[in-house]
């Protein structure tokens, strides 16, 4: 059932009666409540929508004959809004929502690991099943959410990135000088490239581009094509920095210890389900996005393969200064980079730049 914004206002004001009243455990309701920040235009929270909770309920019936559950669903920052995922499931606002680990890399370092080492993988499938069995494997990982009253149930993440300019690319000489819109950790990917790092967003990236501010943008195809930004940086390169762990499904702790074991287990599949189908959705979408693109005007060249591993090689042990940054908070940094590599090289694929080999 989906609400309007008075809803859950109404939503949030019992739930809240009832942390209290029940000491934070909600079990008297035979509801389940589900947010979000993104719409349902976004294929992670379509799956949730489309597979996630009604698939819950029907292998719920299938399997132990219960009723199931009435799913109240608040997407698109009707009741969790960006930067405070975290706090909303924590305090059981919501009992199951899409935390944004990208908005919080104070409070959650290990998971913004991809953002600082570019040029993994652009297998987004692969990268996301590789988190999803390092928070199984890596107590710290799980710590991570469960200090914040939250049970991590499936990751999900953003294809890789390419470069769309206002001048073609041909190498990484071109980039020299130019303002490439590169927001918050993304300026790290351009060291070494010559180009001059630019704060920006989505929101914002059309009209700096068109107004000189920048020439060009670091961006996922996804996100650029509903912007328009092909028609003022029209040169798409692709690059392939690599594809992102941008979030993950979580769910409220207290809600969660009340779960049966038998839903319990349902929901631990249902999730890494829920991620594989999320990410082969973004790349359906990325393709789509990429074929728009093309047939409106974009002029669309591949970074020849010399260029970018010059790209890759001029790039600082950014591996290493992770790991020491990280280490020095208490954190197991050095085994999460481990863990993160090996995962990727176990499902046959070879990192484009090893980050855990450096003195």
């Amino acid at each position: 059932m989906s609400v309007t914004k008075w809803g859950v206002i109404a939503i949030a004001i019992l739930q809240c009666h009832a942390t209290v009243a029940l000491g934070n455990s909600l079990i008297a309701r035979n509801e389940l409540t589900i947010a979000t920040v993104h719409t349902v235009n976004i294929p992670f929270v379509k799956e949730l929508r489309d597979f996630f909770a009604p698939e819950f309920n029907r292998r719920m019936q299938a399997q132990t004959g219960g009723a199931g559950y009435e799913w109240i669903e608040a997407y698109g920052s009707a009741l969790l809004k960006w930067h405070n995922g975290l706090e909303t499931v924590s305090i059981g606002l919501t009992d199951f929502g899409w935390v944004g680990t990208l908005w919080e890399p104070a409070k959650m370092p290990l998971q913004n690991i991809t953002y600082y080492l570019p040029f993994i993988t652009d297998d987004l499938g692969v990268l996301m099943r590789t988190l999803n069995q390092i928070h199984r494997d890596l107590p710290a990982a799980r710590q991570a959410w469960t200090k914040h009253n939250q049970e991590f149930l499936a990751a999900t993440g953003i294809e890789t990135y390419h470069l769309l300019t206002n001048f073609p690319v041909h190498s990484l000489d071109d980039l020299n000088g130019r303002k490439i819109l590169a927001p918050g950790s993304s300026a790290v990917w351009l060291k070494g490239t010559g180009a001059v790092p630019v704060d920006g967003a989505l929101t914002t990236y059309y009209t700096q581009l068109k107004t000189g501010v920048a020439d060009g943008v670091v961006s996922m195809v996804t996100g650029a094509y509903p912007y328009r930004i092909h028609e003022v940086a029209p040169y798409l390169t692709l690059v392939g920095i690599g594809a992102q762990f941008a979030g993950a499904l979580s769910v409220n702790l207290d809600r969660w210890n009340h779960f049966s074991d038998a839903e319990r287990s349902i929901l631990r599949e249902l999730a890494d389900e829920y991620t594989d189908r999320s990410a082969v959705a973004v790349e359906a979408r990325y393709a789509s996005a990429l074929a728009a693109m093309v047939k409106e005007g974009a002029i669309v060249a591949t970074l020849p393969p010399s260029e970018k591993q010059r790209w890759i090689d001029g790039l600082p042990e950014y591996g290493k200064q992770w790991v020491e940054r990280n280490q020095a908070k208490g954190l197991p940094a050095d085994e999460m980079l481990r863990l993160l590599m090996d995962g990727v090289r176990r499902a046959g694929l070879q990192p484009q730049r090893d980050w855990d080999h450096y003195e």
